[in-house]
This record gives C-alpha cells, structure tokens and sequence, in this order.
C-alpha cells in the first residue's frame, strides 16, 4: 500500500468523527478529478459554494 494510503487509514481511525467524513468527502472528490483528468482545471465545490453563498448574501451597507 502507499504510504499516503496508510498515513491516511490510520488519521481517518482517530480524527473526531466530523473532521474523519469531511475528509473521506473530499478525497472522493479528488479521486473522481483525477479520474477524469480534471484536477488541474476544476475548483473544490465547496470553494465555488462560498463563491455563491456570498454572492447570494445581501449588501449591510
């Protein structure tokens, strides 16, 4: 196995659960990138969710 591969078991088996899914997330979506050949063009989602969450929110002056 890589040695990412195990650092990365072993941190997902302590991390509080929240931090441990979050993770699993975002590495699923890397690996979908990468699968695709998109990681050099394409932004996180979460990056282009706050992109439009601030858009989204309305002017306080």
């Amino acid at each position: 196995m890589d040695t990412l591969a195990q650092i990365l078991d072993r941190r997902l088996q302590t991390w509080q659960p929240a931090v441990a899914e979050q993770a699993r997330q975002w590495i699923a979506e890397i690996i979908e990138l990468a699968d695709r050949d998109l990681l050099d063009v394409a932004r996180p989602r979460h990056i282009e969710q706050e992109v439009l969450d601030l858009i989204d929110e309305p002017e306080t002056w």
